[in-house]
């Protein structure tokens, strides 16, 4: 009975208990939350704590202030960390060691704390030595790599993983970071591109910086070899050779790449190059002649135009080929003292023009000038092939654009001094006020023949041949650089391809930046279109998107006159940048060239320079600053109207000079318009100049 009245307790009970169960479980799910939140706390507080007190300290190879070096038996990697987190800085395998299980390093000179000395028997030695921190406050070590017999070839690879590297050698499609390129590893020198588009090109250092503020100088004697493997390594090597010659470099780190760079790669040059040559347009002379009389007409024919179509004044560039047509007309006219036979009033047409003649280091073989010297007895002004007990020093012939020649022996004096006064009696001749110096790179593929002579076989021959530009005074322009960021005169920039490629209008900025954090902020660019395109350029939107490029660099070059376009808004628009050129941008690189003269900051800066913490700014390749105060960010893809532009620097305000309009750094304008007859230019605001802010 007891049975049934439970089973019929009215639903009213049930009710009332079924409360009761929720009220009295209700703290306990309070408690046991509380305790849930309790555990959390300890355990991030003992993972804390684990990290900071417990955690075993690296095995440290050397330690300095701000960086140590530690060894990774499994994968064979030396890493560069930093001493105070898990930054690191640069991860280095020796290609060299035996990569299969563990190999290990034992450091032989423990009891010196600055130095590290290991060896694998039959493969390599190795010494890294620790530099006290120096007034540059960055920290360095030297690295060295001696093989224990010839047949060894070493090889550092340094890790491009989350690193963006930057700088080493020019290239034929330019990248900025360098990370996309691929590059079979090869003699580190400079080459010419239009024969080896795989090789480095025109302007090259020895120095690499990446973006977790570690900087790498290989040692200049060293007989190096680099590699890229595309977004994976960064190789330097040597290869087997029989005089055992070490691998030697540095690297030193610093808080970022910007300070690093300042502190460890920055050129401060001796003096700085002409700079009215900023205000002057370049035109290149197109139209061939093999007469005097020709080359003026051409000559006084695109003045002319140049006037017509209000152009302004402006230099005439005249080819090699040119200026050796007014070499042989002086050598042809000048008697056995040396004493010219023209008449002063000869070169008229040409003396009332500004004119850049161009000479290089090669002569040819039919010319009258080689079999007068050969007459003379002095063929050892010619490089030559070496002596045998058979015969005589010869001058060896080479190919130079299709014309059989021989090369200016460097290492004569008195070839020097030769090819100087041939410069300066045309200089004096026409009151030539710039000369351009080309075609120092190359080798020929001679067994055996670099062994007999330096010049060829490595890059002292392009910076002997700079130095003869110095001796021609800071109005010189130069082809190829290395080693002489010092030097005041002007680099060329070589050739590109007239399309959008990398090769092309998108490797231009690239290749200002790579100049330029090498030391070479005095340049002239490739010519508005390119100028490895057959004939005039017929492109006319790559034509005006190069042209805005051009028009903030240090000098504007043309190979294809705006008029043949046979469109007057070109011409229209090709005036205005000239007029933005000489008004706005030469007044600020001369501004910049007296903190280049005192501090060594380049000219033309990557957006990293200001915000060198903003991983946003490490890989972007179409825009540049001009000094701190400018941002460019002009279009360099086809059919574009509107593009993306990131402002760096949080602390900074820019103000788009067309709409006044100003934002803040750290923001990224998205589909920004960007008609045709414009290019996107922003002014660095200070906080009290700010009267409009657009978001």
């Amino acid at each position: 009975m007891a049975r049934r009245r439970d089973e019929s307790s009215s639903p009213a009970a049930e009710c009332s208990l079924e409360a009761g169960s929720r009220e009295m479980s209700e703290p306990w799910k309070g408690a046991l939350g509380c305790v849930g939140v309790a555990l959390l706390f300890l355990m991030t507080i003992g993972v804390l704590y684990w990290q900071v007190a417990e955690r075993p300290e690296p095995a440290w190879l050397l330690k300095g202030q701000l960086s140590g070096l530690v060894w990774h038996s499994k994968r064979s990697v030396l890493a560069l960390r930093s001493v105070l987190g898990e930054q690191s800085f640069a991860l280095i395998q020796p290609r060299h060691l035996p990569l299969s299980g563990h190999t290990l390093l034992t450091n032989r000179c423990w009891y010196n704390q600055s130095l590290l000395c290991s060896s694998w028997d039959g493969v390599s030695e190795l010494q890294i030595l620790l530099e006290p921190i120096n007034q540059s406050l960055a920290e360095c070590y030297r690295v060295e790599w001696t093989p224990r017999h010839c047949q060894v070839a070493l090889k550092d690879c340094f890790s491009m993983d989350n690193v963006s590297w930057y700088g080493g050698g020019s290239m034929h499609s330019q990248y900025w970071p360098i990370n996309n390129a691929d590059i079979d590893s090869q003699p580190f020198i400079i080459s010419n591109l239009q024969d080896t588009p795989t090789g480095y090109g025109s302007v090259l250092e020895r120095y690499f910086l990446g973006s977790t503020g570690v900087a790498v100088q290989i040692h200049p004697e060293v007989p190096l070899h680099i590699g890229i493997e595309s977004k994976k390594w960064l190789c330097l090597g040597v290869p087997p050779n029989a005089e055992m010659v070490p691998l030697r470099y540095t690297m030193c780190v610093s808080d970022n790449l910007t300070a690093v760079h300042q502190q460890v790669g920055r050129m401060i040059p001796v003096a700085l190059p002409d700079t009215d040559i900023l205000q002057l347009p370049f035109w290149r002379l197109q139209k061939a002649a093999d007469i005097i009389a020709k080359l003026e007409h051409n000559a006084r024919s695109l003045s002319n135009k140049l006037k017509q179509h209000q152009l302004g004044d402006g230099v005439l560039d005249l080819t090699e080929q040119y200026t050796q047509l007014l070499l042989a007309e002086e050598h042809s006219a000048t008697d056995s003292t040396g004493k010219t036979l023209i008449p002063h009033r000869r070169y008229l047409n040409l003396h009332q023009l500004r004119l850049c003649i161009t000479l290089s280091p090669y002569i040819s073989i039919d010319s009258n000038q080689f079999q007068t010297i050969l007459q003379e007895g002095r063929e050892n002004f010619w490089i030559s092939l070496p002596a045998t007990s058979h015969s005589s020093q010869v001058p060896f012939v080479m190919k130079w654009r299709g014309t059989f020649v021989v090369k200016l022996n460097l290492s004569n004096e008195e070839a020097r001094d030769w090819f100087v006064a041939q410069a300066h009696r045309l200089h004096r001749r026409l009151d030539v006020k710039y000369i351009t110096l080309e075609g120092g790179e190359g080798r020929p593929n001679i067994n055996g023949f670099q062994h007999h002579s330096w010049q060829l076989s490595s890059d002292e021959y392009i910076t002997q041949f700079t130095l003869l530009a110095e001796k021609l005074g800071n109005t010189t322009i130069i082809s190829t650089a290395t080693q002489t960021a010092h030097i005041p005169v002007f680099v060329r920039m070589a050739p590109r391809q007239s399309d959008w490629s990398y090769a092309g209008l998108k490797g231009v900025i690239p290749t200002v930046l790579h100049y330029s954090l090498l030391g070479y902020s005095f340049f002239i660019p490739d010519a508005v279109g390119g100028s490895l395109t057959k004939g005039f350029l017929a492109d006319e939107e790559l034509f005006i998107r190069w042209l805005q490029i051009v028009t903030f660099l240090p000098v504007m070059a043309f190979s294809t006159p705006p008029w043949v376009f046979g469109e007057n808004w070109i011409v229209n628009v090709t005036q205005m940048c000239i007029q933005r050129h000489q008004s706005f941008v030469v007044p600020l690189i001369r501004k910049q060239a007296v903190e280049l003269a005192s501090l060594g900051h380049p000219v033309f800066r990557p957006l990293w320079w200001v915000s060198p913490d903003d991983p946003k700014t490490l890989t972007i390749d179409d825009e540049f600053l001009i000094g701190d105060e400018v941002l460019v960010a002009p279009v360099t893809a086809p059919g574009r109207v509107h593009r993306d532009i990131y402002l760096p620097g949080s602390s900074y305000q820019w103000k788009d000079v067309s709409t006044a309009q100003v934002f803040d750094g750290g923001t990224l304008l998205q589909d920004y318009p960007v008609p045709l007859t414009d290019v996107p230019v922003f002014v660095r605001q200070d906080s009290g100049d700010s009267q409009q802010t657009a978001s």
